[in-house]
């Protein structure tokens, strides 16, 4: 009877504790604390959609997110990055100087930080600081063709010609079939009054690559030597792209005095004048 009745009382206790806590939980709501993991994850996560958003034009939107992602996780180095670009699709340069400094204190050792600011001094016209930047970039990745290519451009904008040239020789020698800095070796030469070798850069470039800017630059090469040919390649370097057009626009592609001078000469043939029109009302259209 003893045995029976303690049974009875344990059964009961063990009854009433179940149902009491049954009741607190029912009362008492329950809350999901996130671990810190699961807060990098979605950290990660918004920043690929931020990066997503800038991809597709969205530059607002991308930069809300981006801002969203760093607040969650202020310790990751690419998601200050991603910030930054989207600063600077918004223009919000001094912003992203700041982003991309942040990104610098955790991790020194990635040379997109210092491209991006680089690219950001150019905007801003700071062009010894974009060289510094550009050149810290390079020490930790020496065979970025493109970072090598940006260099020479700076060069190029210093009239620092031989420089430039050897610059974007590297940066071709990386990338045999960069037109780009093929091009802008013919501008460098054209500046130096090498007109033979400049001729042969555009023609190379060409050759790769069929764009408006060397057609143009090896018409106003040969002008003097091969009116009609030029006037077919200006001709269809103005078809390619209008803008070519605009004295300030080639100035923007980093063409030299010489060469501004001789394409000016090329421009004002009659031969030219419908093209030259056209192209302008192009311009105009678009903007």
């Amino acid at each position: 009877m003893k045995k029976l009745l303690k049974k009875t009382i344990w059964i009961s206790f063990v009854f009433f504790y179940f149902f009491y806590m049954a009741k607190a939980q029912a009362i008492v709501p329950y809350y999901y604390f996130p671990t810190i993991k699961n807060l990098e994850k979605q950290s990660v996560y918004i920043g690929k959609n931020a990066y997503q958003l800038l991809y597709f034009g969205q530059y607002k939107e991308s930069l809300n997110l981006a801002k969203l992602a760093v607040k969650i996780n202020a310790k990751d180095e690419k998601l200050w990055l991603i910030l930054a670009e989207a600063q600077i699709a918004n223009k919000e340069y001094k912003n992203a100087l700041n982003s991309l400094n942040k990104a610098e204190q955790i991790n020194s050792n990635i040379s997109e930080i210092y491209f991006a600011k680089s690219n950001i001094y150019l905007k801003i016209s700071q062009q010894t600081k974009a060289k510094n930047a550009l050149e810290k970039g390079i020490k930790i990745e020496p065979n970025n063709h493109k970072a090598i290519f940006q260099l020479g451009n700076i060069l190029l904008m210093e009239k620092n010609y031989l420089g430039a040239i050897k610059l974007f020789d590297k940066s071709i020698k990386i990338k045999p079939d960069f037109w780009q800095a093929i091009n802008n070796q013919g501008l460098a030469y054209f500046e130096k009054n090498k007109v033979n070798i400049a001729i042969k850069l555009f023609e190379s470039a060409i050759s790769i690559e069929e764009n408006a800017e060397p057609l143009l630059g090896l018409a106003s090469c040969i002008n003097i030597q091969n009116n009609k040919l030029a006037i077919q390649l200006a001709k269809k370097a103005l078809d390619k792209d209008p803008k070519y057009v605009n004295y300030d626009y080639r100035k923007e592609q980093l063409w030299g005095e010489k060469l501004q001078a001789s394409t000016e000469i090329l421009l004002r043939n009659e031969q030219l004048k419908k093209d030259v029109v056209l192209a302008k009302s192009k311009i105009s259209e678009s903007t």
